[in-house]
Parts: C-alpha cells; structure tokens; sequence
C-alpha cells in the first residue's frame, strides 16, 4: 500500500508535492495512485504536512479546464488550498533566483527548478514527485518512483 517511503518524515514534517502525484490521485490513476496513497493519507491525519507551489495549482488545473470543466477546477483548488494539511507556496523573487541557478545546474525545465527551489525555500524535509528528471539533484532528499 504505497510505494513512497515515508519512514524517513519525522512526525509533523513538511514535504513539498510535485503535480504528478496530485493528478494521479485526483483523477484515481489505476497505474499510480497506489505509489502515493500512503503518502496522502498521512498528510489527512496530520502526521506530515504538505506544501505545493503555484506552479503545482497551473499544472493540476490545466486538465479540468482544458475540457470544460469548471466545477471540477474549482473542486479541485479548494482541496489543494484550503485543504487540512496542505499550503501553498507562491513564487517570489527568491525562489526564482534559487530556481534560476538550479535550473542551469541540472538542465530542468523551468517549472521542476521551480519545485526543487519551493522544496528548500519552505524548508520542507522532501520534494515528494514521479519525475524522473529529479534524479541527481541534491539540494533536497527527493521521494518518488
């Protein structure tokens, strides 16, 4: 019942959530959801507390708009932001810097520097996510498949 490691989290520890696994649980991902589950759950009992960047909102509600379904957007960004547990963080001056020199450290896409950079600038304890990309990064302890 879930594939992420969560053993590492004290109890109370902040984690920063990339957008493929928002989407995979929200949509009910028959191939991915049961890697993340755990994780989910945890954060609904209160034993770690998740927090996600803007970029996280753009990303997760571009696939409900894009096919005309405003009830399901708007569903979908209360639980992200409003949601027990959960926080976001808006992207400021200094973590576009931060993200900046990590982008060009790694070669990342924009918006996954952005995630790394949210990741450190939170002080959450890990970047949470299923992107591939992440791997050799070490600014942070990354959780994922």
């Amino acid at each position: 019942m879930g594939r992420i490691d969560t053993s590492l989290l004290a109890d109370g520890a902040l984690v920063t959530i990339d957008t493929a696994p928002i989407i995979y649980i929200l949509d009910g991902s028959k191939e991915f959801a049961d890697d993340f589950i755990s994780l989910f759950r945890q954060i609904e009992e209160g034993r770690i507390r998740a927090v996600i960047s803007s970029i996280t909102i753009t990303e997760v509600l571009s696939g409900p708009l894009k096919h005309g379904n405003e009830i399901l957007a708007d569903r979908y960004f209360k639980s992200l932001t409003s949601g027990q547990g959960w926080s976001v963080q808006d992207v400021n001056a200094e973590i576009a810097f931060m993200a900046a020199r990590i982008r060009i450290q790694y070669s990342l896409k924009i918006p996954d520097a952005i995630q790394i950079a949210t990741a450190v600038f939170s002080g959450s304890s890990a970047l949470v996510t299923h992107d591939r990309d992440f791997k050799g990064t070490r600014e942070i302890l990354i959780l994922g498949l």
